[in-house]
């Protein structure tokens, strides 16, 4: 791919990323004044590429305009930039967000992804309808290169929502990122939270930067089969944080494509399922990871859960013995016993049941029951009333 021309004959051999930074610093120091420069790479791609620039260029005052959250007027914003007339050239990074949050706005009021994709102008996110009407603007006004980073989708976007904007003066560059640093990079984005909690915990816009960059790294040439399955479930993992279940389980059936045998991924989508009351599939999806790792606890547990909701109370006791089995010091498997044994009115094994999970974890048991109404069932019993208060 060069600089001036965007060439889609595949029989050409793929630039270098060498050869690509030597194309994108020719064009610049051919620059002089506005163009708009387009370039193709993740985001820990984009702040190497804009060190070595400022390196390169010492005599040119290179900017970095970030965005860290969704914009609708860029025009505005570049009009408002302190010292605006002496930026030579202007990187922009994480425009995508506003891309990202622009469906979220459209699904949440009932767009149908038909609508949202569209190329009609309803279809087009504000900040690209504002930069499409301010074209002739941005010429008159601004002597700047516009270097855009943006991720694989995001120029996918502008090619298909902002197209005079995207052909207009522009160039094209793509910086893919080397078989060591992508394995690197993927390896720590799918390391560095292991537990539900710790998504939760993140703020709306840190959840979506994490998703942009899951993203990002899911689009890059050359990723692994396995390592596009651990990037696939993180992925869910984020959505389920903020309560998107059908989104994570979109991610968790992306994730099996490529590793169908990630018992992990099938029994979160069944968590995922349970969650959106489908109780059915989230069985049929903790019994796919069952085949696949017979003696996982935690599989048969839910799987315990979502009978015991459906009212197959036999059922769902011999699940629960199933990961007794597994792991006998199973507090919640004890709990969830006791509960079914009350529902079917055998307050003796019930009792016993709930005896054992107190034995186990006296605070974990009490959590469970605040929000459990088929724990009223032993309420009345005096032998329960003995039992908590001893």
């Amino acid at each position: 791919m060069t600089s001036e021309i965007i060439d889609w004959d595949e029989d050409l051999p793929p630039a270098t990323p060498e050869e690509e930074y030597e194309s994108l610093v020719r064009t610049l120091r051919r620059t002089n004044g506005f163009r708009l420069l387009f370039v193709e790479c993740v985001p820990s791609e984009g702040k190497r590429l804009i060190a070595k620039v400022q390196t390169d260029f010492p005599r040119k005052k290179v900017e970095v305009l970030p965005l860290n959250e969704s914009v609708y007027n860029f025009y505005n914003l570049i009009e408002e930039l302190p010292k605006r007339d002496e930026i030579n050239i202007l990187f922009v990074t994480g425009l995508e967000y506003s891309f990202d949050e622009y469906e979220r706005e459209k699904r949440a009021i009932g767009w149908e992804s038909k609508d949202i994709y569209s190329y009609s102008w309803r279809g087009v996110p504000p900040v690209l309808m504002n930069i499409n009407q301010q074209r002739e603007r941005f010429l008159d006004n601004f002597k700047i290169c516009f270097v855009f980073l943006l991720p694989k989708f995001g120029i996918e976007y502008f090619i298909h929502r902002a197209p005079d904007f995207f052909d207009w003066r522009s160039s094209l560059f793509k910086f893919s990122m080397d078989q060591e640093s992508l394995q690197a990079e993927s390896m720590q984005a799918c390391s560095e939270r292991w537990q539900l909690e710790q998504y939760l915990a993140l703020t709306p816009e840190a959840r979506k930067r994490e998703l942009v960059r899951l993203q990002g790294l899911i689009d890059e040439d050359g990723q692994t089969s396995e390592q596009k399955a651990e990037l696939f479930f993180e992925q869910a993992l984020l959505y389920r944080s903020a309560e998107d279940y059908a989104k994570a389980i979109a991610s968790y059936d992306k994730a099996l494509e490529f590793k169908p045998d990630k018992h992990e991924a099938w029994i979160n989508r069944g968590s995922a399922l349970d969650d959106l009351g489908r109780l059915e599939d989230a069985i049929a999806s903790y019994d796919k990871a069952l085949e696949f790792k017979p003696d996982k606890h935690d599989a048969w547990n839910n799987r315990g859960i979502a009978l015991r909701n459906l009212g197959r109370l036999e059922d769902a006791i011999a699940s629960y013995d199933k990961a007794l089995e597994f792991k006998p010091d199973d507090t919640s498997a004890f709990y969830n016993k006791a509960c079914c044994y009350a529902l079917h009115s055998q307050i003796d094994q019930a009792i016993q049941n709930l005896q054992q999970a107190i034995n186990l974890n006296p605070d974990e048991w009490r959590e469970m029951a605040k929000t459990d109404s088929d724990f009223d069932s032993m309420r009345s019993d005096v032998r329960f009333q003995a039992l908590i208060q001893g």
